[in-house]
């Protein structure tokens, strides 16, 4: 069997974290308190179930795609009205979309996608003066 790539989805819960992902029609969800927590438990759940075709999952394999109040619960770095500001959306409309109170339309998700993703690129071509 050839490793593939798994495409984790990730969700906030209550208190946590759940994921789910299929891969060779193998369907594994797994839940924990902590993203990092989350991770182990993805691999533990992949590497378990693959582990008759000597396959072995890092996180270098994962995927994951995330709905938006888990993207910015773990990703407590990126200011929603920062990038609201950026990509010209009212800031209390991003922040209901990231609380969950309203859900944003695949044009309003694709918007934010592509300002998160702008970011990234910028951040990925920084350097420091030594």
């Amino acid at each position: 069997m050839k490793k593939r790539k798994a495409n984790v989805m990730v969700i906030k819960e209550g208190i946590g974290y759940s994921a789910t992902l299929t891969i060779d029609n193998q369907f594994i969800a797994t839940e924990a308190e902590t993203f990092e927590k989350l991770n182990a438990g993805i691999l533990d759940a992949l590497n378990f179930t693959f582990e008759e075709f000597d396959v072995e999952y890092s996180l270098d394999d994962l995927r994951f795609k995330f709905d938006l109040e888990s993207f910015f619960d773990f990703y407590k770095v990126i200011n929603a009205k920062a990038l609201s500001e950026r990509i010209g959306m009212n800031q209390s409309l991003l922040a209901q979309y990231i609380k969950g109170i309203k859900k944003p339309s695949p044009a309003q998700t694709k918007r934010i996608l592509e300002g998160v993703q702008q970011i990234g690129r910028e951040l990925t071509e920084v350097s420091f003066l030594l």
